[in-house]
């Protein structure tokens, strides 16, 4: 299981309503409207993960 950065769902590898890779790791995500949101502003999202 793989963590949604924009909401926080956990979201099945294999059943992601979409993904994005960014700097060389694949991202997945619950919905497009998430995955739209993080191709926004992957930065944002991702530095907030790393805390």
């Amino acid at each position: 299981m793989a963590k949604d950065l924009v909401c926080g769902m956990e979201v099945d590898e294999n059943k992601a309503a979409a993904t994005k890779e960014y700097q060389g790791k694949t991202y997945y995500f619950c919905s497009e409207s998430c995955s739209t949101k993080f191709s926004e502003d992957p930065d944002k999202f991702v530095k907030k993960a790393e805390k």
